[in-house]
């Protein structure tokens, strides 16, 4: 298979025919610390949660509700990386680095869009260290407990919004970036798996993936926030790429109309992935 295309083959399955298509995976991400910067890795364990360590921690306010770009847009500047289990967060103007190791404090009740969950709590310099950066009051928390997907997912989920995965098309991206004045990096979007060879918007056509011995299956459309109007280097927010997308990217889902751009997704079994695998898509 060449970078740029996709091989198309027709398979047998339950008597009926089915076409497949072989892309290659160019992009893991891995975001430690929800609404912050990603981490872009060569290899992730897929686990029932998603890649590993992904959303595995968050900031929520005094009243426990979780901290996101969408009031702080300065949460983008956040560079999280992992040593082990330590979470090592710096920033683009911060005059000193978190190291901060996993800690056992109380199980606290958060919200994240209204919904329960459970964070076991960070301690009071991780929330001193996030809260002056920040300028606001804010607390550290580590995902603890069960959290299950969107009703009829049938999957598990830390603290990312619904589901575990986002699947996202490199040539999707290409595509929108031609219809826009200045191109946008991958990174506004935040996905987890970037394939190449499907085509623009291909992976809106995919049930399912399989990379190696890991089964993905690609359950809903993956609706646009204004997070993606964000610059993840600057903090600065704009009007793209949702002024754009809506032109052509907007659907009826679940009730609502949505801009729509890449997937979202639910491992179904579950190992180690890295870029350059195949990804056979069908």
């Amino acid at each position: 298979m060449s970078a740029g295309g996709a091989t198309a083959s027709w398979v047998g399955r339950g008597g009926c025919a089915e076409m497949t298509l072989s892309a290659v995976v160019r992009e893991l991400n891995v975001f430690p610390l929800k609404s912050a910067g990603g981490i872009s890795v060569g290899e992730s364990q897929v686990t029932p949660g998603g890649l590993r360590h992904d959303r595995e921690f968050m900031l929520v306010r005094p009243d426990r509700r979780h901290l996101s770009q969408r009031e702080v847009p300065r949460l983008a500047l956040l560079r999280p990386s992992l040593a082990g289990a330590t979470l090592i967060v710096d920033a683009l103007d911060a005059v000193t680095p978190l190291v901060h190791e996993p800690a056992d404090g109380p199980v606290l009740d958060v919200t994240l869009h209204g919904m329960p969950c459970q964070g076991v709590d960070q301690g009071d310099d991780a929330a001193d260290w996030f809260s002056a950066y920040l300028d606001t009051e804010c607390r550290l928390v580590r995902f603890a407990g069960v959290r299950h997907t969107q009703p009829g997912g049938g999957g598990r989920v830390t603290f990312a919004d619904g589901d575990p995965l986002h699947v996202l098309s490199r040539e999707s991206l290409d595509d929108l970036n031609q219809r826009l004045s200045e191109p946008l990096p991958m990174d506004r979007f935040r996905p987890n798996i970037v394939l190449e060879g499907l085509g623009p918007y291909g992976e809106d056509a995919v049930s399912a993936l399989r990379i190696g011995e890991v089964e993905i299956e690609l359950i809903a459309p993956c609706g646009r926030c204004v997070l993606t109007t964000i610059d993840q280097q600057t903090g600065v927010q704009g009007g793209e790429p949702l002024r754009t997308l809506a032109t052509y990217r907007t659907q009826d889902f679940a009730g609502r109309r949505e801009i729509m751009f890449g997937r979202l997704a639910i491992p179904r079994t579950f190992g180690m992935i890295a870029t350059q695998d195949t990804a056979t898509a069908t």
